[in-house]
């Protein structure tokens, strides 16, 4: 057998691992035993929690986040480490979540330059985190999506940015070809916990979840060595925040469907499309107001209203071809600063071997393919 099928065969061990350690005989499984308060706790609840640790969503989890990788967070684990880690541990993991008392640990604070200019601050669960995000996700996942807007392309099963790119186009090639652009400041940055955790509340029975969440919002970020207690937002680089984040901002597109109006979201970008300046005016004047009851607030210096030929979404911009057919075409900005980026994975100067620079170039134009 080859080394290759070695280590696969060594994974899928692990992975069976788990799913057999994550119980413990009768009598004796860790968080099985309810005391009392978990009662009260689970009474009337849906049970959630049961739902998140169960080994079957905790294996799917863990597949998740081996396959996205990524840096160790705080905690300084890597995802190689994860799988046996969790094999070992599992059960002493999975009591206090069923008990309502896992705390997690603080992101890893890390700043990444933004294409437009500026720095997008992100913030990095460590890998055991990640699972249980994930594992939560999975489960909040499917009870949130069928009330999302259909006009919401981001971070949603069968959605794609290519989804919401179509959408828009369509939206111009029935006339309206005035755009309000609409940049929410620091959107994952300042999101509400009160408000959140209040809207999640109404929809969540189960409080050990509740808390856990609000948990992993006041988590706090490590900065070279530094912890730092956050107040509000939902750190960016964990599978969960997108999830939370839409909370808010699917109220925005309620208020823009109540309205009648057409638009286009993909995570917390939003073009909404209309026929003339005036009506553009009135849409952007009307989500400052609503935008500020859900403590959000409005980027000035990029939202705007403009024709949708001098913007673009998602690294796309439109344009006009014979027949008066609306067609689409990568943004001169996007395919700049993709050339840019393999002028630095060929560079002859970064001393790596020919397949090392082919891999990176690969991995990298499918993603931006994509």
């Amino acid at each position: 057998m080859s080394l290759d099928g070695v280590q696969h065969q060594m994974s899928r061990q692990r992975e069976l691992a788990l799913e057999t350690r994550g119980e413990a005989p009768q009598g004796q499984r860790s968080g099985e035993a309810l005391t009392a308060t978990q009662e009260t706790e689970c009474s009337g609840s849906d049970h959630l929690m049961e739902a998140v640790v169960e080994r079957s969503n905790a294996r799917m989890a863990l597949r998740r986040v081996r396959q996205h990788r990524g840096r160790p967070g705080s905690d300084g684990m890597s995802v190689e480490e994860l799988p046996q880690y969790l094999v070992e541990h599992w059960e002493v993991l999975r009591a206090p979540l069923l008990a309502g008392t896992d705390q997690p640990k603080p992101v890893r604070r890390q700043s990444m330059p933004k294409p437009g200019g500026g720095v997008r601050e992100l913030g990095i669960p460590g890998v055991l985190d990640r699972v249980i995000q994930q594992a939560i996700r999975h489960v909040l996942q499917p009870r949130f999506d069928p009330t999302v807007s259909p006009h919401s392309h981001g971070v949603r099963p069968g959605r794609s940015a290519h989804g919401a790119i179509r959408e828009a186009q369509q939206d111009v090639q029935a006339g309206r070809r005035w755009v309000v652009d609409v940049d929410i400041e620091a959107c994952f940055d300042r999101v509400n916990h009160e408000g959140l955790l209040g809207r999640l509340a109404k929809r969540l029975a189960d409080k050990r979840l509740l808390r856990l969440i609000r948990r992993d919002l006041e988590a706090g970020s490590m900065a070279h060595g530094v912890v730092m207690e956050r107040y509000e937002g939902t750190p960016q680089g964990g599978p969960l925040a997108p999830l939370l984040a839409h909370g808010l901002l699917d109220e925005v597109d309620k208020e823009l469907e109540r309205r009648g109006q057409p638009f286009v979201r993909y995570a917390d970008d939003c073009n909404v499309d209309v026929r003339s300046r005036r009506a553009g005016e009135r849409v952007l004047q009307a989500l400052r107001r609503h935008d500020a009851t859900l403590r959000l607030h409005l980027n000035e210096d990029k939202s705007t209203v403009a024709r949708v030929w001098s913007r673009r979404l998602l690294g796309y911009s439109g344009w006009i071809a014979p027949g008066r057919v609306v067609k689409r075409r990568v943004a001169r900005q996007a395919l700049k600063a993709m050339k840019d980026r393999v002028r630095q994975i060929t560079s002859r100067s970064g001393g790596r071997s020919l397949e090392a620079v082919a891999g990176e170039l690969r991995e990298y134009l499918t993603g931006w393919k994509e």
